[in-house]
């Protein structure tokens, strides 16, 4: 087995495309669940509506990069508000099910035959990040450590994105630390108590939702624009349930705990593929227990295993605390 190999990937994977747009995911989603209790299960919408309105604005419409992404960021403030103005008044519960509802919408719709000629189809959309690219410093060559780096591009977009994440949770970090934050953790513990102290607990709500979406719709900026091609299913539920894993793998309510958990969960998914192939590939595991075309599956099965194993004996996560975990959902 080629160990080196599998470690170089690993590294590669825990500062990789995915760990950057899945840690921009989780932050968001921390301000919603993690800081304010609301159970937002459709942060893949506001990934969708960034990628797709930088992609459609340039790819169908021929416009400036900027002003796709300045209609991303609008978009994402609009789906909060359409979001949060039927259901923040209402139990918890009401708010999840309209989210994950309201994701799945966004991505039929951008997939469907009707709108194929604006949004692309199942095909999605190319050919939109090359005004991105021309604004790349890096030389073309490949900028290595041994066997660890990336060339040009991937150094660009991840520059690009590692400065979003650090801003992100600086960001998050200056509001917690101000009396909106702390008016943010008191409803999350008991809204009720503090509308009783005269707030407004849903203008509260309504901007919390806001700007974790917004926050979470940067993480669609960089897929967009890493892969420089979208697709609608990419933008499926299994987004936000991976970003879900990722704010419980390093702890709710914790500035820095998406980024380390995202960089977790890529490098375990990482090793167990490789170690799996590479396994398998030596003749250590039989192609009748384990099949290359299985090692996919099996690896977000270990992934399960061991996310099962941190709820029983640490709950709150790696770097949470248990008095923040608990939700008010009334």
């Amino acid at each position: 087995m080629d160990w080196t190999r599998i470690i170089v990937n690993a590294l590669e994977a825990s500062v990789g495309l995915q760990t950057v747009v899945f840690a921009l995911a989780a932050i968001g989603l921390n301000v919603h669940v993690g800081y304010t209790g609301l159970l937002n299960f459709g942060q893949s919408g506001f990934l969708a509506v960034a990628a797709y309105g930088l992609a459609v604005t340039v790819a169908t419409f021929d416009l400036p990069m900027w002003l796709g992404i300045i209609i991303g960021l609008a978009a994402a403030v609009v789906l909060a508000l359409l979001l949060g103005i039927p259901t923040l008044r209402l139990r918890a519960d009401y708010l999840a099910i309209v989210t994950i509802a309201a994701a799945e919408i966004i991505r039929l719709t951008v997939r469907s035959v009707t709108f194929e000629e604006t949004f692309g189809g199942s095909d999605g959309r190319q050919a939109f990040a090359a005004g991105f690219y021309n604004l790349n410093p890096y030389p073309v060559n490949e900028y290595n450590i041994g066997r660890f780096g990336f060339n040009e591009r991937q150094m660009w977009i991840l520059t690009v994105g590692w400065i979003l994440v650090g801003l992100s949770c600086l960001v998050v970090y200056l509001l917690m630390r101000s009396p909106w934050g702390r008016v943010l953790k008191a409803i999350r513990e008991d809204e009720d108590a503090v509308r009783s102290l005269g707030k407004n607990v849903y203008a509260y709500k309504m901007q919390s939702l806001i700007i974790g979406g917004v926050l979470g719709c940067l993480g669609g900026f960089i897929y967009a624009l890493g892969q420089a091609s979208i697709q609608p299913d990419i933008f499926g539920t299994d987004t936000t349930f991976f970003a879900y894993t990722i704010l419980i793998l390093g702890g709710a309510a914790r500035v820095g705990a998406p980024v380390v958990g995202a960089m977790i969960f890529w490098v375990i998914l990482s090793l167990s593929d490789n170690i799996l192939n590479e396994a398998i590939d030596a003749g250590y595991i039989s192609p009748k227990v384990i099949a290359t075309a299985e090692v996919g599956q099996v690896r977000f099965m270990i992934v399960g295993l061991l996310l099962m194993l941190l709820m029983i004996f640490r709950p709150q996560g790696i770097f949470g605390d248990r008095r923040e975990i608990a939700l008010d959902a009334r």
